[in-house]
């Protein structure tokens, strides 16, 4: 059992930071080194030389996602724990090669769908075939903000066309599909419309993703070019769940009537305030937390987790093949 986890982490910007915060405040986390293959980091932990990160307990790709495959291929023979951030790769051609790859060595290997980790999964695992709800007949999901008019989002890997274009689909969407997939499984039919709105940049900065389903449809739409909006609605046969303005509604049951036996909304039977923000802040905490316990205790991770993580994968790689 370890006292105390040395941790490398690749990238040092944007999400990698996040993880870096979370490591600085975890008194069971020593980050030794910070790497970037050519830039010099202002920090006393930066470093050039990949072949140190090799000396931690654990690595972090938190590098953009086009390095992933090259990160994860060098570390094939690596002993110790890895924690790599969705997406695992950007193409089913590395998809395939990293199947192989880590065929053997996926156990201690840590694919971080944070939403698995949400108060919004725990809000789905409650509510899904719930008798309050009922069999569900629709799910619509929306998650934006104005990322895409910030003044540096233009010269972002998140805006490079060339190397990124669907970074939307791959770094939001991903985690409302994977909490979709691990629910209903894979849908009988998926359509995605991504668009460039902004004009700021070459990648899509917008995109619905529609899942077809034998008995219900599910409607994601992410953005990087609209005002803040989180937003989730639930509607089964015998009540809805609704996140608006930062509210949690359960509205139940289906057979609520007023004086002339008409049917009415029906009341509330709970109530709480949710920031679908804040639950993605505390999310990435506790799927980080999840991974560190097990570092902690040199516990394995269940494969299930390793395999659901490429199957969610592999459902975006064939969406952006669509696209």
């Amino acid at each position: 059992m370890f006292k105390l986890v040395d941790i490398g982490i690749i990238g040092y910007r944007n999400h990698a930071q996040r993880l870096i915060s979370l490591m600085d405040n975890n008194s069971k986390c020593n980050l030794k080194y910070i790497f970037h293959p050519n830039k010099k980091i202002d920090d006393n932990r930066g470093i050039n030389d990949f072949s140190l990160l090799l000396r931690c307990h654990v690595i972090v790709i938190a590098s953009p996602n086009k390095t992933h495959y090259h990160y994860l291929k060098k570390l094939e023979s690596f002993s110790g724990y890895i924690f790599c951030e969705k997406p695992p790769v950007v193409n089913l051609d590395e998809l395939s090669k990293i199947k192989k790859i880590l065929k053997f060595n996926n156990k201690k290997l840590f694919f971080n769908f944070n939403f698995r980790f949400s108060e919004l999964n725990n809000i789905f695992k409650k509510y899904i075939n719930s008798k309050e709800i009922g069999d569900i007949i629709y799910i619509e999901i929306i998650a934006s903000q104005g990322l895409s008019f910030k003044q540096n989002y233009a010269k972002s890997w998140r805006a490079d066309g060339i190397n990124n274009k669907f970074n939307l689909l791959d770094t939001v969407t991903i985690h409302y599909l994977d909490l979709i997939n691990y629910y209903f499984g894979t849908s009988k039919n998926q359509f995605y419309f991504p668009k460039l709105i902004s004009k700021n940049g070459t990648s899509f900065d917008t995109g619905q993703l529609l899942l077809e389903y034998e008995k219900f449809n599910v409607s994601i739409i992410n953005s990087y070019a609209t005002p803040f909006i989180g937003e989730l609605k639930i509607i089964g046969t015998n009540g809805y769940v609704t996140i608006r303005n930062e509210e949690l509604e359960i509205h139940t049951p289906r057979d609520t009537f007023d004086e002339n036996d008409f049917f009415i909304s029906p009341p509330i039977s709970f109530k709480q305030k949710f920031n679908m923000q804040s639950d993605y802040k505390s999310s990435l905490k506790n799927s980080f937390d999840f991974f560190i316990s097990h570092v902690l205790n040199k516990k394995e991770f269940d494969v299930s987790l390793y395999e659901t993580s490429l199957k969610t994968t592999q459902s975006i790689l064939e969406l952006r093949s669509k696209g």
